[in-house]
């Protein structure tokens, strides 16, 4: 089985304005990780391994997964979890759920489960305060659900106080804009793995590329079939930083990857510190 083309990981840093941070939480660290889909194909043992250590090395405050730790098949968790459980955070991993984790009937149980055996905390609608209460962390259900009604979670919350947002879909921040968000984190669009540069994101271009590749060529490429559209309706969202409304969401490339692979759109590990 050939490991499908990835280019070498990359890291990411960036400050993040929080208003009303508290001082005593002025250079927390967090670490994002997403989109592993660790099934043996679009994600090698060696980037994990290296993954996992530039996480560690960052010495975070909070490690926060973003969804889709398989592809399809949930039976990888349990080899994968034996991964994770060397992350290292002062006060522990956060997880939410993407779709491919809820494929099956079965996948949100088993996924839930073997994260939770390693003290992965997986939020689904709920609210946590790993670092007090004076700012909230709140992981939604996937956008994909039928449970996903972010009303019912973010209601309850403060609008007084910050809020970090863990959501899968970064197309979940249209509607979070009646909440206060301080940052979404989201995961999801692989970057659209395949960058113009200076452009950005092939796919928002994809009706005009279609016509140019043949059909049996696009059959082997996701994010060029003509559906791809599906996948996320913001593709000017794919990566980085973005100021949705009064909120801030950050969409990280994932560390997993897609036939054919990717191009100018490096997997990442994402370092963000918090100020004020």
């Amino acid at each position: 089985m050939h490991r499908l083309l990835s280019g070498n990981l990359s890291v990411e840093t960036l400050t993040v304005n929080i208003e009303g941070l508290p001082a005593s939480l002025r250079g927390t660290k967090l670490v994002q990780l997403s989109d592993l889909h660790y099934d043996g194909l679009r994600l090698s043992e060696e980037m994990l391994e290296q993954a996992i250590a530039i996480s560690n090395e960052a010495e975070p405050d909070l490690v926060l997964l973003t969804g889709d730790y398989i592809t399809d098949d949930p039976t990888p968790i349990h080899k994968l979890v034996k991964r994770l459980k060397h992350l290292q955070s002062r006060a522990g991993i956060y997880a939410v759920l993407g779709n491919h984790d809820i494929y099956y009937r079965y996948s949100k149980a088993e996924i839930t489960g073997a994260l939770s055996s390693i003290d992965v905390k997986v939020l689904w609608n709920e609210i946590a305060y790993p670092l007090g209460e004076e700012i909230s962390l709140v992981g939604l259900a996937d956008y994909w659900s039928r449970e996903f009604k972010p009303a019912l979670v973010m209601n309850h919350l403060d609008p007084a106080k910050p809020c970090i947002v863990l959501s899968h879909n970064p197309d979940t921040a249209e509607f979070l804009q009646q909440w206060r968000v301080d940052l979404q984190l989201s995961g999801h669009t692989h970057g659209g793995q395949i960058i113009i540069p200076g452009i950005g994101p092939a796919v928002i271009y994809y009706k005009k590329l279609i016509r140019q590749i043949p059909r049996k060529v696009r059959l082997w490429i996701p994010f060029l079939r003509a559906d791809c559209a599906k996948v996320v309706r913001h593709w000017e969202w794919a990566y980085g930083l973005h100021r949705v409304g009064e909120n801030q969401l950050y969409v990280n490339r994932g560390l997993g990857t897609y036939a054919p692979g990717r191009l100018f759109c490096p997997p990442e590990v994402t370092v963000i510190t918090l100020q004020n």
